[in-house]
């Protein structure tokens, strides 16, 4: 029965960071592409929420957690709101604000992964639930770049694409050895490739040293976890 609570205040949390956000941010959003600037707080607060239930109960542990969400959310507005003003002109603060955006997703996908990892459900299921919280994440992520107020084709390919990666990785983790941490660790970087690829990519920044420079990083990281793996 406790632990329905915690998913319930979770849930509770959640739908409030939505609404909040929804007035805070109610001048610029519309019933357009604008309604994704909702998808990363939501799963922001969703993810710490699950995330501290999984801390031992001690104050030095939740603590630095709660601070954290606070300076999150606080970034996340200032964020959010300058991607609702950018679909409709064209303001100076845009790429620090996709620069905090891009780091915020990268943190939120780790939370989410943990969580998903932690509750060491079958494999299927695994790469369900990484594929289908990864699309909107994914989504939110390279539409910052474009900031359209219509669903361009090409956003949602990279998206979809993407997503179905991180669900094969997960289902290639399921059969490894690795902790928890290292396992979320890796699909972070490889989520962080990916985003980076795709925003070059809609940005018409693809060039032959950006894929090898990210492609260099998951490398060095997969060796990494191989040689850190426990086989025995």
């Amino acid at each position: 029965m406790g632990d329905q609570y915690k998913f319930y205040s979770i849930a509770v949390l959640g739908a409030l960071s939505v609404a909040l956000f929804s007035w805070s941010l109610r001048e610029g959003l519309s019933r357009n592409m604008t309604l994704l600037t909702l998808i990363l707080p939501l799963f922001f607060t969703l993810g710490v929420g699950l995330f501290w239930f999984l801390l031992p109960r001690s104050l030095f542990a939740q603590v630095p957690i709660v601070l954290f969400y606070g300076i999150g959310i606080y970034a996340l507005c200032l964020t959010s709101n300058i991607y609702t003003v950018s679909t409709i002109r064209t303001i100076a603060l845009m790429r620090a604000a996709r620069g905090v955006g891009f780091v915020l997703t990268l943190i939120t996908i780790f939370l989410v992964y943990d969580a998903i990892l932690s509750v060491r459900i079958n494999y299927i299921l695994t790469g369900g639930l990484v594929f289908l919280l990864s699309f909107p994440l994914f989504l939110q992520g390279f539409w910052s770049v474009v900031l359209e107020e219509s669903l361009q084709k090409e956003v949602l390919l990279v998206s979809l694409i993407s997503s179905m990666i991180m669900g094969e990785l997960s289902l290639g983790l399921y059969f490894w050895p690795v902790t928890v941490v290292v396992g979320s660790l890796f699909l972070t970087v490889a989520g962080y490739v990916l985003l980076g690829l795709g925003q070059a990519k809609l940005e018409g920044r693809l060039f032959a040293q950006t894929v090898r420079e990210y492609l260099i990083l998951g490398s060095v990281v997969f060796l990494a976890m191989f040689l850190a793996t426990y086989w025995s």
